[in-house]
C-alpha cells in the first residue's frame, strides 16, 4: 500500500513550499519549518485530549528523584551524581567558530548526553525511566514496597531481583534504545530481550550479550524488529515491551530533562524569554526521544524555544510524516527513499503518529542532512572540543547555519520576528550518542570525516 507524500509539482496540504517536497525525494538536504506552530504556540503542550500531559513530566521526574538511592547502588558511575543519570552544558565557542557561526548570531551550546551516564545516549532517560516505572509497579503489587513512597533502595536487593528474575522486558531497536533498556533490565534481573533491525552496529549487539541480554536479530528494518518483538511479547503474559512507537512512558522519560536543562541554563546565567530565543537542533529517529524533549522545553519555556529535528536525507521519516497530512502515516520508503544511512539510530523507516501529533503545535521545524556532512560535524567536534560522538549525534550541528542562513531559516526567524534577537539567542545542539563506541569503531569515523573535511 501505498500513501500520499506530495508530488515536487504541488504544494503539500501543510503548506509546504513545492520545493521542499522535490528535495524531499531527491534526497537533497533541506529545511522544512512547521506552519502550525505560529497558530497554535500559545497552546498548552499536551492540553485537551492528548495522551501524555504536563502530569505525566511531573510524575517521570519524581521517578527519577525516588529512584536514585537505588541507582547508586546498582551503577557505580552514578556513586558521585547521588543516582542522578544526568549530563553536563558544555559552552562550545572553539566549534562556533569552526562551524562559521558568528557572534551576531548568537552562541552555541552542547547538551552532551554522547556522555550519559549507564547507557552511553540520550536513550537512557526514556528507557530507563520505563524499565523503572515497570519494576516498582510490580514491586507494589507484589508487596516489595509497603507504599508509593517507601525508600527504592530496596528494589536493587535480592527479593526484588527474584521477582523480577521471572519477568521479561522486551523492545525492538537500531541500537541505542536497546542499549539503555537492557542494561537497565537486566541490572535489576529481569530477563531482558531486544530485537535489533540489520542496521544496528555489531559492537552494540555484543555489549548487550556481555550484559547477559538476550539479542534476537532481524533482517529487516526497525520497523520490522519492532513489530516482531510486539507480536512475541503479546504471547507472554509476563513480558514487558517497551514500544518506542507509542509509548508514554518512554516519552515521559525524556520529557524530564528539560527541567535539569532549564536549571543548567539558569547557574550559566542564561536567559530565555522574549528577547533572548532559545534554539534546540535533535536528532531524530523514530520521534520519541526528540519529542519528549521538545514537550519538555515547551512546558519550560513557552513559545521562546524553538526546537528543530534533525535526519538523515534517506531516513526523514518525521519530516515525511509532518508534511503528509491526510492522515495517512507514511514511510520514507513512499517517498521513494532507502532508508539506508550510517547514522544507524537514525535509521527509521515510519515515525511515531502519537509524537507527530503532539509535536504539530510544538515543533518548529524538521531539516536533513547528508551522511557525508555528519562525518565531517563528527570530525569537527572532536578536533575543536574533544568531542567524541557517533554519527547520529553530529546531525544536530547542520542546525545553526540552516536556521540563521537559508532562506527557508531567514523566512522561520521573519515570521516569528526573531531576526533582530539572534545576538542574544542561544542556540543548542543536543548530542545523542557516543560514549561506548568502541576505539577501532570511532577511529573509522574519524578518518572518515578527517578525510571529508579534506577534501572539502
Amino acid at each position: 500500500m501505498t500513501h500520499a507524500i506530495p508530488s515536487p509539482a504541488e504544494a503539500t496540504p501543510s503548506g509546504a513550499a513545492p520545493a521542499a517536497a522535490a528535495d524531499l525525494r531527491a534526497a537533497r538536504p533541506l529545511l522544512w519549518t512547521n506552519p502550525d506552530r505560529a497558530a497554535a504556540a500559545a497552546r498548552t503542550p499536551g492540553e485537551g485530549a492528548a495522551p501524555v500531559g504536563a502530569a505525566d513530566t511531573e510524575a517521570a521526574i519524581a521517578r527519577f528523584a525516588r529512584w536514585r538511592p537505588a541507582l547508586r547502588l546498582l551503577f557505580p558511575e552514578l556513586r558521585d551524581s547521588g543516582g542522578a543519570i544526568e549530563s553536563p552544558l558544555l559552552p562550545v565557542p572553539a566549534l562556533q567558530a569552526a562551524l562559521g557561526l558568528p557572534p551576531e548570531h548568537g552562541r552555541l551550546w552542547v547538551k552532551a548526553d554522547h556522555g550519559l551516564p549507564v547507557a552511553g545516549s540520550i536513550k537512557a532517560r526514556g528507557g530507563i525511566h520505563e524499565v523503572l516505572e515497570f519494576a516498582e509497579g510490580l514491586a507494589l503489587r507484589h508487596g516489595l514496597l509497603p507504599d508509593p513512597d517507601a525508600d527504592r533502595a530496596v528494589l536493587a536487593g535480592p527479593d526484588a531481583r527474584a521477582l523480577f528474575a521471572g519477568h521479561q522486558v522486551a523492545v525492538g531497536s537500531t541500537g541505542n534504545l536497546g542499549l539503555a533498556i537492557g542494561v537497565m533490565a537486566s541490572a535489576l534481573g529481569f530477563r531482558a530481550v531486544v530485537h535489533m533491525s540489520a542496521d544496528a552496529k555489531a559492537w552494540k549487539k555484543d555489549r548487550l550479550r556481555r550484559r547477559g541480554v538476550e539479542v534476537v536479530e532481524h533482517a529487516g528494518d526497525y520497523e520490522q524488529a519492532v513489530a516482531a518483538g510486539r507480536r512475541q511479547a503479546a504471547a507472554d503474559p509476563r513480558c514487558h515491551f517497551v514500544d518506542d512507537e507509542s509509548s508514554r512512558s518512554l516519552f515521559a522519560g525524556y520529557s524530564a530533562s528539560a527541567r535539569h536543562l532549564q536549571a543548567q541554563l539558569a547557574d550559566q546565567g542564561v536567559a530565555v524569554d522574549a528577547a533572548h530565543p532559545l534554539f534546540v537542533y535533535l536528532p531524530c529517529g523514530v520521534g520519541g526521544a526528540p519529542g519528549g524533549i521538545a514537550f519538555g522545553l515547551a512546558q519550560a519555556f513557552g513559545p521562546h524555544a524553538h526546537c528543530f529535528f534533525a535526519e538523515p536525507t534517506q531516513s526523514p521519516c518525521f519530516l515525511v510524516e509532518m508534511m503528509a497530512r491526510d492522515g495517512s502515516h507514511p514511510s520514507v520508503y513512499d517517498a521513494g527513499l532507502t532508508n539506508r544511512t550510517e547514522a544507524d539510530g537514525l535509521a527509521v523507516p515510519r515515525a511515531s503518529a502519537m509524537v507527530a501529533e503532539l509535536m504539530r503545535p510544538v515543533l518548529a521545524g524538521v531539516f536533513t542532512v547528508e551522511d557525508d556532512t555528519l562525518f565531517r560535524h563528527l570530525h569537527t567536534a572532536m578536533e575543536a572540543e574533544g568531542l567524541r560522538i557517533e554519527p547520529s549525534a553530529a546531525a544536530g550541528f547542520d542546525g545553526p547555519g540552516r536556521v540563521c542562513r537559508s532562506a527557508a531559516g531567514r523566512d522561520y526567524l521573519a515570521r516569528h520576528r526573531l531576526q533582530a534577537r539572534l545576538p542574544h539567542a542561544t542556540h543548542l545542539v543536543w548530542t545523542t550518542g557516543g560514549l561506548f563506541v568502541p576505539d577501532e569503531e570511532y577511529a573509522r569515523f574519524l578518518a572518515r570525516g578527517a578525510a571529508l573535511a579534506g577534501g572539502r
